[in-house]
């Protein structure tokens, strides 16, 4: 089998959702042939870096501008029609890609990349099954494409939008986003956490944090550790260096106030983590620069803090692990933590005191957690790769016959 994902770099989730999706298939079939391709970079290195450090800027620095954009390029609107031209232009681009590597199927994980594949299937007649995976939790103008053989989303929800949009019910399979198969996997937690020298017998809240920027993810921190309610601290600040070196300095026990107004340029910390129990806030916290044993902490955590980015959301729903919601970007995030309160599978946190107030009632009332990890267990769509490999061999015998 030779399966070709096109996927984008904008944003972490569509390449994890990608190399999840790989794994699981060399795991089934390890005479498999799966190439990734970061599809934006591949048909334009100029566009690329256009694409991705614009959405980075607007995401983090003009956030309602980029809402704006969101919603108008889901409407019938010139920005969605100059997307649509502007992917259909670079169809051709693609096809040295689809003639050298002869995929037997084409996964797609990006919208940008879907559109261009199936303008490319329509102008050269291409007898390849195309599935294209919603790596979010609310459907978007842009992911709708004619020559897409099969949509994966993530509920039954979708599904009924995308049919008011024009998509054929058959080709919709509400299987979720692929994670990687170790958030399925249950592991022995006093072990874990006598391996991390923490203490497996109080309340665990995780903190993802590398996407947030430095100011407002300590402002939310400074907010959850004022609870009166015991327990401990994971903050994972990913790759975000200046995030790390502040971090390390506040629980270091520099003042709030300083660690806000003075931010300095780091480079890469000398340690990885580091245990730190600081006198103001109270709590135990585990700070880590970056790891790639994220469902470890997942799985030792009661409670994730984190920006509702599809990936770690679906990699949450995978552990079932309650989801407190921090500073959505307006779009596909604010669509997705939108989806998540209404399934009773999150709260909204905000810096203000009210931050403080939810995360007490939650720790203080366990009962209240086990009601939001019901919630994630009766949603949860399972093995997202296992349906999707299948779902393969039945496009690509089908395209055969």
């Amino acid at each position: 089998m030779r399966v070709l994902i096109l996927s984008a770099t904008t944003g972490g989730g569509h390449m994890r959702a990608a190399n999840a999706l790989r794994e699981y298939i060399k795991s089934q079939d390890p005479d498999a042939e799966v190439l990734i391709s970061d599809t934006i970079q591949y048909v334009s290195p100029f566009l690329n870096k256009a694409v991705t450090g614009g959405y980075v800027y607007l995401a983090t620095k003009t956030p309602k501008l980029f809402g704006y954009l969101y919603r108008n390029a889901d409407k019938d609107t010139p920005i969605n029609k100059t997307v649509e031209i502007s992917t259909t232009a670079l169809r051709n681009k693609l096809e040295p890609l689809i003639d050298d590597f002869k995929p037997d199927i084409v996964i797609t994980t990006h919208p940008f990349a879907a559109e261009m594949l199936t303008a490319l299937k329509t102008k050269k007649n291409l007898k390849i099954p195309i599935i294209s995976i919603v790596t979010d939790f609310a459907i978007h103008q842009t992911y709708i494409s004619d020559g897409v053989d099969a949509y994966i989303v993530s509920s039954h929800e979708m599904i009924n939008q995308m049919v008011e949009r024009g998509v054929d019910r058959v080709k919709l399979y509400p299987y979720g986003i692929p994670v990687k198969q170790e958030f399925f996997k249950e592991i022995d937690r006093k072990t874990a956490f006598e391996s991390e020298c923490m203490n497996p017998n109080i309340p665990t809240i995780l903190i993802m944090a590398g996407s947030f920027g430095v100011t407002d993810v300590l402002k939310i921190y400074h907010k959850i550790v004022k609870s009166s309610a015991n327990f401990q601290v994971i903050v994972i600040t990913g790759k975000n260096e200046k995030l790390y070196d502040t971090f390390d300095r506040y629980l270091s026990k520099i003042s709030l106030n300083n660690s806000l107004l003075d931010i300095e340029k780091s480079s890469r910390p000398k340690s990885l983590s580091r245990l730190s129990r600081s006198r103001k806030p109270s709590k135990p916290t585990k700070l880590l620069y970056y790891t790639d044993e994220v469902e470890k902490y997942m799985h030792m955590a009661d409670m994730i803090v984190t920006k509702p980015g599809g990936l770690t959301v679906s990699e949450a729903v995978a552990v079932g692990l309650p989801m407190g919601i921090f500073k959505a970007i307006p779009g596909q995030e604010e669509q997705n933590a939108d989806f998540l309160v209404r399934g009773h599978m999150a709260v909204r946190l905000e810096k203000d005191n009210t931050c403080t107030k939810i995360i007490t009632d939650l720790i203080s009332h366990p009962e209240k957690l086990e009601a939001m990890r019901a919630a994630i267990k009766q949603y949860s769509r399972g093995n997202s790769s296992a349906n999707i490999y299948l779902l393969m061999q039945e496009l690509i015998k089908k395209y055969e016959n």
